[in-house]
């Protein structure tokens, strides 16, 4: 089973989010955090977050890059109780045995996702607000090809 986990290339996800995640923490798209959004809420950070952040599983902070990575049905688990504890208290879900089947369906999403994809590949995710609401596009960076030479140090 693949999920992805939080990655940084430097710092800046520490400066644009107003809660950046965690280093290595799982991730899922959580678009259903702006299911009401309208224009006059993507001010600043929140449009930050709104317009390219995963949603980190663990803090419920915000990062730009995450990578495919194993995951253990254990962990599954608990990341699926822990997400749809944060339903119940920040949402206002009735329980949290109410909430896991959302839980459940927003983590096999993104394990679907990166089930497509081999180990360690980088993705983005992007928004829109629309008529119809929020529209998400996910991107993957391909790792770039380069031939072995131009690596090489040869000696003279």
């Amino acid at each position: 089973m693949m999920l992805a986990r939080a990655i940084h290339f430097d710092e800046s996800d520490m400066n644009v989010f107003h809660s950046p995640a965690r280093t290595g923490e799982w991730c899922v798209p959580g678009g259903f955090e702006f299911s009401n959004w309208t224009e006059g809420d993507l001010t600043g950070k929140a449009r930050q977050a709104f317009s390219n952040g995963w949603l980190g599983a663990e803090t419920f902070g915000r990062v730009t890059f995450v990578a495919t990575a194993q995951i253990e049905l254990a962990e599954v688990e608990a990341l699926t109780t822990a997400l749809a504890q944060h339903f119940v208290d920040i949402y206002g879900a009735p329980s949290v045995e109410a909430a896991t089947p959302v839980a459940a369906e927003e983590i096999g999403q993104m394990m679907d996702i990166c089930a497509e994809h081999d180990a360690n590949t980088v993705m983005t995710i992007a928004r829109e607000l629309t008529d119809a609401g929020v529209k998400e596009s996910i991107r993957i960076i391909e790792a770039q090809d380069a031939s072995l030479d131009m690596f090489a140090v040869h000696g003279g």
